[in-house]
């Protein structure tokens, strides 16, 4: 399992998450203390929104703890929305492409689970993408493939209802050709302008999910687990639960997989033979 922060409000240095706190990402990168492994050592990555509408992006292979670059960079750019993530590769190898943040336009997306059989499901869900999101793909990852599907459903338009009918689709797809589906899934994503996540899972081990004010001015970060020891700051978002980070502050609402039977394509089929 990996760990993630994100961050919406005034402009702060990504430092005030990343490096800073006592139990900042970085610490949580060797020294995850709510997650299945406490080593999140397969790369790292930052997505950050300042000036333009798309976001910056750094992202490298090294651990977290061990990149000179990170801290240097994180101890001097401010920023009002950013995302930040390490990485425990589940499906995928430890290459550049499959770190977190995913980018695409002005969305950015990171993602803390598994889809298990995804060796099986992987071509059916890559079926569902148009020319456009299936040649933008770069990685090998459950996760980017899952961020597109979202993005191919109309993540622009209705990011949340999106995003639940591509975790439908996966359970569905996953239990049609395996004969049982299971989805861990927290996630953050966000167009620059509103900070979405949801916290997820199709059994009772959701990964965690906290969400704690943070600055002087309606500011909130959403983590994986809490980087202070203030326990009574961090609230716990519940399982099956979507987060909205907005101008209107934070809103929480339902979290349930659509039910839309017509998006699961009929397998193929082999040509009949001539007789």
């Amino acid at each position: 399992m990996c760990r993630w922060a994100a961050y919406r409000g005034e402009a702060i240095y990504l430092e005030e998450l990343v490096t800073s706190p006592a139990h900042s990402l970085i610490e949580q990168s060797h020294c995850a203390t709510r997650a299945k492994t406490a080593t999140n050592a397969d790369g790292f990555g930052i997505a950050w929104y300042g000036d333009r509408p798309e976001p910056g992006r750094f992202r490298d292979v090294l651990p977290a703890w061990s990149d000179c670059n990170l801290k240097s960079l994180a101890s001097q750019i401010r920023s009002p929305l950013f995302l930040a993530h390490v990485r425990a590769a589940t499906h995928g190898s430890t290459r550049r492409d499959n770190c977190h943040p995913f980018v695409n336009g002005n969305w950015s997306f990171m993602h803390n689970g598994q889809i298990d059989h995804f060796d099986r499901i992987r071509r059916p869900m890559e079926t569902m993408l148009d020319d456009e999101h299936f040649h933008a793909r770069v990685g090998t990852t459950d996760s980017e493939l899952l961020f597109l599907l979202a993005l191919q459903f109309g993540l622009k338009e209705r990011p949340i209802a999106a995003m639940s009918e591509a975790v439908g689709f996966v359970e569905r797809m996953s239990m049609h050709m395996t004969g049982e589906a299971r989805v861990r899934f927290t996630a953050a994503f966000s167009d620059g302008r509103t900070l979405y996540a949801v916290r997820y899972s199709t059994d009772a081990f959701a990964p965690t999910l906290y969400a704690a004010p943070m600055g002087d001015k309606g500011g909130y970060c959403l983590v994986s687990e809490p980087l202070t020891d203030e326990t009574d700051k961090w609230v716990e978002i519940p399982a099956s639960s979507a987060v909205i980070l907005s101008e209107k502050g934070l809103d929480a609402v339902e979290f349930r997989p659509s039910a839309d039977e017509a998006r699961i394509p009929e397998p193929a089929r082999e040509p009949a033979m001539a007789l």
